[in-house]
């Protein structure tokens, strides 16, 4: 009797202490709502020194579209940060030591472009880490920042950036280009509602994970996006000249050890 007493209660207590655990792996979902994060997490947001805007792409990057936006920043002469899925940069490693010498910033978005926040600590640490690792071998310098999927943060996340060095950032503002209906004159005008100076602008350079082909708008869109920009009087360009990250960033230190699928 005293066994099974003993074992109830744990059983009991194990109970009580999940729905807490999930709670806090959870809470850091709050600053997916961007108004919030915008006002009270201006640092995740992305907000860097006023006369600047920062120009981001996920999801790349993709031999078919990509290039197509590295002819047009490159005639532009702007730089951009690039968030790299690693499962994408395995594939096209010539394109991200393109992008590398060109002069963009490369960063990471994960391995998979799956939510983080059904995964717990050690599975989001193994994707980052594996990411983080073939990025590294592929072009020699270890990244220094990281967008999660989805822009969804979790404790488990924040716990595998600070392992592996990495600086989390979201946006200020996006395009919404990856969906089905959107067209380059809805792109430029989502961005420009939102838009102002140390904004950090989130676009995709890859359908990978959006409505097929919706890349076409946003490069149809890019041009446009980059005056306003200047006829609002800011500087575009990555967020390495942002202000972002702090410059006593050194990272982890971490010696990454290439992990290939």
């Amino acid at each position: 009797m005293t066994l099974h007493r003993t074992a109830r209660t744990v059983l009991l207590a194990g109970a009580a202490v999940l729905p807490a655990l999930a709670a806090v792996h959870a809470a850091p979902v709050v600053s997916t709502f961007g108004p919030l994060r915008n006002r009270f997490m201006p640092r995740l947001s992305g907000q860097g020194r006023a006369g600047h805007a920062a120009l981001t792409f996920d999801d790349g990057p993709d031999h078919l579209s990509t290039p197509h936006f590295l002819r047009l920043l490159d005639a532009h002469r702007v730089h951009a940060t690039f968030f790299l899925l690693g499962s994408m940069a395995v594939r096209s490693p010539a394109l991200v030591r393109e992008m590398t010498a060109a002069g963009h910033e490369i960063a990471l978005h994960g391995w998979a472009h799956r939510p983080l926040l059904v995964r717990g600590p050690a599975a989001t640490y193994d994707d980052l880490a594996r990411a983080h690792d073939t990025v590294t071998g592929i072009t020699g310098v270890p990244p220094r920042l990281f967008r999660p999927p989805y822009g969804v943060m979790t404790a488990g996340t924040y716990l595998a950036c600070r392992r592996l060095g990495l600086t989390p950032v979201l946006w200020t503002t996006w395009g919404e280009d990856w969906r089905k209906r959107a067209t380059p004159a809805s792109v430029h005008d989502t961005v420009a509602r939102d838009l102002r100076g140390g904004g950090t602008i989130l676009l995709h350079d890859s359908d990978c994970t959006s409505a097929t082909g919706s890349w076409r708008n946003t490069l149809g869109a890019l041009p446009r996006i980059l005056d306003t920009c200047h006829e609002r009087g800011l500087e575009v360009g990555p967020l390495g000249e942002h202000g972002w990250p702090d410059p006593a960033h050194r990272g982890s230190g971490r010696t990454p050890a290439l992990r290939m699928p």
